[in-house]
């Protein structure tokens, strides 16, 4: 019996090694003209695609991504979402895990897909180009087993972006200069496609559909600095995923998203055979600034119907924040599902984090162009974090270089006040700039209370940790407060998420295993905030043994 009971673990084991393959792909980034509004323009791409290719894998695949820099800017890729386990070398940001891949040079990312199954994606990590450089990560189980949700008819992936007629590296450093934000930009995009409603757009993205057939939308919001609202006409979603975290089905007519989330949502073609835009605008929490409030569609066609105009939604008004935080609020994990962890108990580090945008007072004798003579900053706990620039901080850390970064991020603001009230979050508008770093044992149960402030302005930030998930234990308006909010704590089923809209003026509460060695990032994915300081990073320790030990760099790992 114990012989047999051997021998069926290793048929099992060989079977999930056989369904393994190592999937390959070439990235050529370089130059691209386009035309998708009135004026044609270079930009940088991936293999002359816009958006670039899509990646499809099985859980447990390696990944092996050969990426030739042919463009005239220095590059990485970040494979968003993707835990790295053991293989830190290859998360992509510029000057955290590696320094970026020089005009002329060329790196290999390799990595396995290890516990995850859903739709991630893959952008570049400098500047700003992922504006033009990303693409979809499509993930599927292992061994052709099946989704916890009815098979649909086909898998679409859906790529909301956006799009300046300028050069993005021209718009960011014009703002940067200027001490504020960047220009608006022009369109936002499905697919890579304006749509129809843009003067000299006629490229519009097109699905074709079955009646009474059911499809998986992979949404991604692969824009730089919007939430959006998205919807189709006449139709509702189900949604079953988040962040490859599947759901419990949450059904809903409209979808929010953040830029670095996506929603994979189930559409059934139960409607009268038409034609029905899909439509995707912009969700504003701080209407405090001018912001691009056109909105960019794509055509559901159904087969065998008429030539009519396709019917049009009615999308939330672009400051619809009860329809936003309804929406991130009423999705929960999937206990039963593969994959979804047990909620960690027993906290370990308790941080309390403040974030927001602040005003630093220039010299005298410089012209920062903001008002009183100041520059926009943005923090976190005071903090407004600075970027090294002769080595990466995963390979000061490896290497033991000092000098490179500091581990005293603290765990709590400097003072406590009144985070959410404007009047009050005024007087504390100047923050302290340095690349300080938080240390975790390895396998450590973190708690983070993630607390909006309104020292410039309330907003919603989509706060993205690298190198892992985290559990949303809950998440609210106004200040945090641990004795009345504890209790809407949900410790049973939480959804997952590698990024957390945190509600404008308000907080979130998130939780995860420090189980994976390295140095990760936390930051605002709204990329305007990133240059600006609004982020830190966890050094998490080796574990006790060879397979919780990050191991060296690859030989070809780019140098600054």
């Amino acid at each position: 019996m114990a012989r047999s009971f051997l021998l069926l673990l290793c048929a099992l084991a060989l079977t999930s090694m056989a369904s393994a393959a190592v999937v390959k792909h070439t990235f050529h980034v370089g130059n691209h003209t386009v035309k998708p509004l009135c004026k044609e323009l270079v930009v940088v791409a991936v293999n002359k695609k816009l958006p670039g290719p899509t990646i499809r894998v099985h859980e447990g695949d390696t990944l092996v991504v050969d990426v030739f820099n042919d463009s005239p800017y220095n590059i990485t890729i970040h494979w968003h979402g993707i835990f790295q386990l053991l293989s830190g070398w290859a998360d992509g940001p510029s000057l955290v895990t590696q320094c970026p891949i020089r005009p002329g040079n060329k790196y290999t990312y390799r990595f396995n897909i290890t516990g995850q199954e859903g739709t991630l994606w893959w952008h570049a990590h400098f500047s700003v180009l992922r504006a033009t450089v990303y693409g979809a990560l499509i993930i599927r189980p292992r061994n052709s087993m099946p989704y916890p949700f009815p098979k649909p008819y086909r898998e679409v992936p859906i790529l909301l972006g956006e799009w300046w007629d300028a050069n993005v590296v021209d718009v960011e450093n014009e703002a940067l200069a200027s001490g504020g934000g960047p220009n608006i930009t022009d369109a936002y995009t499905i697919n890579g496609k304006p749509g129809r409603l843009y003067s000299c757009s006629k490229d519009t993205f097109k699905m074709k559909v079955t009646p009474g057939k059911t499809y998986l939308l992979r949404i991604i919001n692969a824009a730089l600095n919007n939430q959006l609202f998205f919807k189709v006409a006449g139709h509702n979603f189900t949604v079953v995923a988040a962040d490859a975290a599947y759901t419990n089905p949450y059904h809903t007519d409209v979808v929010v998203i953040a830029p670095g989330q996506t929603t994979d949502v189930l559409l059934t073609a139960d409607q009268a055979p038409a034609s029905y835009y899909m439509a995707a605008h912009p969700y504003i929490s701080a209407p405090i600034a001018p912001f691009d409030n056109t909105t960019t569609v794509g055509i559901i066609q159904y087969e065998n119907a008429s030539s009519s105009a396709p019917i049009m939604p009615v999308l939330p008004a672009f400051t619809d924040t009860p329809t936003a935080h309804k929406f991130y609020t009423n999705l929960t994990g999937l206990v039963r599902s593969r994959g979804y962890k047990v909620i960690p108990h027993g906290i370990d580090e308790r941080m309390f984090i403040t974030f927001g945008l602040g005003l630093d007072q220039c010299p005298a004798n410089a012209n920062c162009g903001g008002p009183n003579n100041t520059r926009l900053t943005a923090n976190m706990n005071n903090i407004s974090f600075q970027f090294p620039t002769r080595l990466s901080l995963l390979q000061a850390h490896f290497s033991g270089v000092n000098g490179i970064f500091t581990e005293d991020f603290p765990d709590n603001p400097p003072i406590v006040y009144d985070y959410t009230n404007a009047t009050v979050a005024a007087a504390f508008l100047a923050s302290q700039k340095g690349t300080r770093l938080k240390r975790l044992a390895y396998n450590a149960t973190v708690e983070i209370v993630l607390q909006n402030t309104a020292v410039v302005s309330t907003e919603n930030h989509p706060i993205h940790l690298h190198g892992f998930n985290f559990f949303v234990v809950a998440q609210g308006f106004g200040n945090f407060n641990r004795e009345t909010d504890e209790n809407k704590f949900n410790l049973v089923n939480p959804q997952e998420r590698n990024t957390i809209a945190v509600p404008v003026g308000g907080w979130a509460v998130i939780r995860f295993k420090a189980n994976n060695p390295g140095v990760w990032l936390m930051h605002c994915h709204l990329d305007v905030h990133l240059p600006l300081g609004l982020a830190t990073a966890f050094v998490v320790e080796n574990g006790p043994t060879p397979s919780s030990t990050l191991p060296p760099p690859p030989r070809d790992l780019p140098r600054c």
